[in-house]
């Protein structure tokens, strides 16, 4: 095996190793086919056991029920910015958005666009989207309420969902899906991009509750009707097959190695105190999030003197240290720290940042 990185991109991002690795073992010849994965039928027992398990996972992991129905869906998660109001925002109803930064803009404008009734009823762009809002008032009409759990471009996170009684809520979850355990009760429908914590690019968890199936109408194309991937198994076309057979062992790995949700937030706290300890004690370093609202999982820091950002980023590089330039929309340096991005990783780039400190500081 030739050289790997440490690899801290915000997407595509790291897989784990040993999944990698089953990949690369039966690439060839998927389950004693004869066949790569990438080759079977997606009608075939082969793939149909493939997204079965799945879904029964995804199910296990999250705690859900058969009130749940877990979609496989392409397009990432900008098409459900589209897709959630066509289905479930009848034309005559409001539906509340929170704006946290970038993604939740554009899950507003998609709504906008489509010429939906939308609220926002809270924004941290105040404040340039470095922190989370509190104590919101959500309307008792909204036909449910639209949040991003975890805000990848600013580096914040809702360390607490909000409360929303009996509204339903949905949340675009891409980058910290799988990151921790919650409780789903809440949720008339969460999506995730699996290009960050779950897998490859080209395919996007949907996981919708059955009673918001009931909203979906008849008049939206086949393709972006949640019921056509509800009714087909995520199949009345041809799916993604090889990112939903990275995500089935992805989530494999999630239950069988680490053990589980509650095991794998422990590790992901532990990632993310290591570098948000050392920035608190700096002064050559800044993180750029609100200590309460810090993510888990994108760590956002800039550099006092911000002409040494470049060389920073240069420098980690070539200490196999990947991935750590900031979004090009705010700058800076940001370390992506989903799940499959192991502690040892994170102990290194610490290291460097001591180094390269005491070296320019």
């Amino acid at each position: 095996m030739g050289k790997r990185i440490h690899n801290f991109n915000p997407g595509p991002a790291a897989l784990p190793l040993p999944v990698l690795e089953e990949i690369q073992g039966e690439f060839l010849d998927y389950k004693g086919s004869g066949m790569s994965i990438t080759e079977v039928s997606h009608r075939s027992a082969w793939f149909e056991e493939v997204i079965n398990d799945a879904k029964v996972r995804v199910k296990r992991l999250l705690g859900c029920g058969e009130d749940y129905e877990v979609l496989f869906i392409q397009g990432g998660a900008s098409l459900q910015f589209s897709m959630v109001p066509m289905n479930l925002l009848p034309d005559d109803q409001v539906a509340d958005y929170v704006n946290t930064g970038s993604w939740s803009a554009k899950a507003i404008k998609e709504a906008q666009i489509l010429a939906k009734k939308v609220r926002v009823v809270a924004s941290s762009e105040d404040r340039d989207f470095t922190y989370i809002p509190k104590n919101i008032d959500f309307n008792e009409d909204a036909a449910y309420v639209h949040i991003t759990s975890n805000n990848t471009i600013r580096g914040t996170q809702w360390s607490r969902y909000p409360d929303t009684g009996t509204l339903p809520l949905v949340s675009d979850l891409s980058s910290d899906i799988m990151g921790r355990p919650m409780d789903l009760t809440s949720f008339g429908l969460i999506y995730a991009g699996a290009q960050k914590n779950l897998g490859p690019a080209g395919v996007t968890l949907v996981v919708i509750r059955r009673d918001m199936l009931d909203r979906v109408p008849d008049n939206l194309p086949t393709m972006l009707r949640y019921t056509t991937f509800s009714a087909k198994n995520s199949m009345f076309n041809t799916p993604p097959c090889f990112a939903i057979y990275v995500v089935q062992l992805v989530l494999k790995w999630l239950e069988e190695t680490v053990g589980g949700l509650a095991k794998m937030e422990k590790i992901n706290k532990e990632k993310a105190a290591l570098i948000y300890n050392y920035l608190d004690k700096s002064d050559f370093y800044r993180g750029t999030a609100d200590k309460e609202d810090r993510s888990m999982m994108n760590v956002t820091f800039r550099l006092a003197e911000q002409s040494l950002e470049q060389i920073f980023v240069e420098e980690a590089l070539a200490n196999d240290l990947g991935g750590l330039k900031g979004h090009r929309s705010v700058g800076g340096c940001r370390a992506s720290l989903y799940n499959a991005t192991v502690l040892e990783a994170v102990e290194a780039l610490v290291s460097f940042m001591t180094d390269f400190e005491r070296r320019y500081g």
